[in-house]
Parts: structure tokens; C-alpha cells; sequence
């Protein structure tokens, strides 16, 4: 065989086995992207989900599309249940999650977790909020906390789905104080848009949701900041810790991102490779200031381990909080 002849048949090789390739591995990605946010639009995931469409295409980072769909529900977890049967084994795929998923897989008993799954990267963590309308009797978070535990029933708390991290906030600030969790009057909603609808009409006495879902109704004159979950003050937020109200509790909410299951080794680190590559573009560091979400990320096998110790951490809470038994 000739040496042209040799490298005519070697590059026609090359050629087929590049058109017969359907995972990730190689020039990633070369079809769209999609994003789910296993919530209705309004809330932390569905912003999360778009500021990663949006700092993956502005930013070039892909030469294709990034989209984004809603699947809310039940925490997340009727999202989470159809991108497990729909989505096996396709490195374009992806779902944003975090905290709230993790406690409402076990307050909803659903028949899917987060075993089934792809661990990708730990994206975010942000403080949370209580709120409450502007012309609230309510003035501190002493006022709302001595009305809660007078009758724990008047006093109704607005959220996110049940057993996410606003309800897991409501419930360890009633241990904190010294109330029944069965006492606890959480209206749980799907979504962060129908969530702040019923705060801003005042269908519920306070709300409860991560800093940057408030930011503009508060600076707006629609909400009044009563207390934040951080350990120490936030810069920019005029309101005192919760533990500085006299109850001792802290708590973060972080979000990540997630593939189906069945990936190979091969699709799983491309798509980490790319997710590394947005976690370092000029585009999401601008997204995590202008939504001020405290930048929390770690990705590949430091996210898995994370991802397991998030689950048993979250178990032993809601048992002690009365959320499962």
C-alpha cells in the first residue's frame, strides 16, 4: 500500500468514526443545549437556569443554542422524575437543583432521587429572607416571632415548595422558639412568582425566600426586610441576622446543576469541562453580583460527595423538625 493511499483510507476512518459520534466527547457541544428549571418560571432555579443559557451564548462559550424549560411541581421533584425517563444518556441535557430538591424528595416520599442522577457542579448559595408587606403590623422579627408563638396558627409563612429550604427556615425557627411543628401554618407554592404574589397581597403574614427574590420589591416599597439567615450581616441589606433577633439559626440555600443518568465518563467530563469554562467567564461572574448570589462552586466527584452529605444532613433535620417521620 502506498503512503497516499495509507493516509487517504486513515482520514477516511477519522471522517466516519466523527460523523458516527453522538455523545459529548470531542468539539462540545455540537447541538443545543437545554436547561431545565423543574419549577414554574419566576423563581432561584428558572433565574439560575437562564443566567447559565444566557453566559454560555453571550459569552460564545458555544457555538449552538442553550435553552430553557419549566417543569414545576412537587419541589422539583415532578421535574426531576421526567428528566430521569426522558433525558437518559444525553450529555445535552441538564437540570438546575439544589437544597429545596433535596428536602423535598423526602417530605413528597418521591419514587425518584438524586441517586438516579448525574452529578455536574455546585453552581451558588445565597442567604435567606424574611419579609413581610410594607404596611405589616408586624416591625421586627421579635413582633412576628411573640404573634407566632401567642398562636402559631394567625401566623401563615409564604414559600417555597414543602420541605424545601424556606419551609426547612420556618420549621427550625418554630423549634428555635419553642413551637410544635405541627403548629406551623407554611402555604407552600410552586413557584417564586405565585409565592411573591400572595406576600404582596398579603394572603400570608410574611415570606420567606432567598435575598435576591425581594431585592426590588424591598427597594420598590412594596416588602420591609425583617431578618436574614446569614451568620453575620449582609453588606447592602438593612435588616439584622436572624440569630440578632434572639433566635439561633443560620441558614444557606445553594443550587447546582445536574445530568441524567447513564452518561459516560467520556459525555460527563465534557460537559464538566464546560461548566468549569462558565464558572470562570466574565459573564456568570457578573450574573452571580447582579443577583448577588455568593459564588459556591465545586464540580465532578467534590460535588458527588457533597451531594450525599447534603442528603443525609437534610434527613436529620426534617426528622428533628417534625417534617418526616
Amino acid at each position: 500500500m502506498t503512503r497516499s493511499r495509507f493516509l487517504v483510507m486513515a482520514v477516511s476512518v477519522l471522517l466516519v468514526i466523527a460523523a458516527c459520534g453522538g455523545g459529548a466527547a470531542g468539539d462540545f457541544p455540537a447541538e443545543d443545549i437545554s436547561i431545565m428549571a423543574p419549577a414554574d418560571p419566576g423563581g432561584g432555579w428558572d433565574s439560575t437556569a437562564r443566567a447559565i443559557a444566557q453566559s454560555l451564548t453571550d459569552g460564545e462559550l458555544i457555538e449552538t443554542n442553550a435553552n430553557v424549560y419549566n417543569v414545576g411541581g412537587a419541589g422539583g421533584t415532578v421535574g426531576l422524575a421526567q428528566f430521569v425517563s426522558d433525558a437518559t444518556g444525553d450529555p445535552y441535557e441538564m437540570m438546575v437543583m439544589g437544597l429545596v430538591m433535596v428536602g423535598a424528595i423526602q417530605t413528597n416520599a418521591a419514587p425518584v432521587d438524586l441517586s438516579e442522577v448525574t452529578p455536574l457542579a455546585r453552581l451558588t448559595t445565597e442567604w435567606e429572607a424574611i419579609v413581610v408587606p410594607a404596611d405589616s403590623p408586624y416591625q421586627t422579627l421579635s413582633d412576628l416571632i411573640d404573634a407566632f408563638v401567642a398562636d402559631p396558627t394567625s401566623i401563615s409563612w409564604g414559600g417555597g415548595s414543602a420541605g424545601g429550604t424556606d419551609h426547612q427556615l420556618v420549621a427550625l425557627i418554630a423549634q428555635a422558639a419553642g413551637v410544635s411543628p405541627d403548629g406551623v401554618n407554611y402555604v407552600a407554592h410552586s413557584g417564586g412568582g405565585e409565592a411573591m404574589s400572595a406576600i404582596l397581597s398579603g394572603a400570608v403574614s410574611a415570606g420567606v425566600s432567598g435575598v435576591s427574590e425581594f431585592a426590588d420589591q424591598v427597594t420598590a416599597g412594596q416588602l420591609r426586610w425583617l431578618a436574614v439567615s446569614s451568620d453575620a450581616p449582609i453588606p447592602g441589606i438593612d435588616a439584622p441576622t436572624i440569630t440578632e433577633s434572639g433566635i439561633d439559626v443560620v441558614l444557606s440555600n445553594w443550587r447546582g446543576i445536574v445530568g441524567p443518568p447513564g452518561l459516560s465518563e467520556e459525555d460527563t467530563a465534557a460537559v464538566i469541562g464546560l461548566l468549569d469554562q462558565l464558572h470562570d467567564s466574565e459573564g456568570w461572574q457578573q450574573a452571580l453580583e447582579a443577583n448577588g448570589w455568593t459564588d459556591y462552586y465545586l464540580s465532578g466527584e467534590g460535588y458527588a460527595q457533597f451531594l450525599d452529605e447534603e442528603r443525609a444532613r437534610v434527613d436529620t433535620v426534617l426528622r428533628e423538625v417534625g417534617l418526616v417521620s
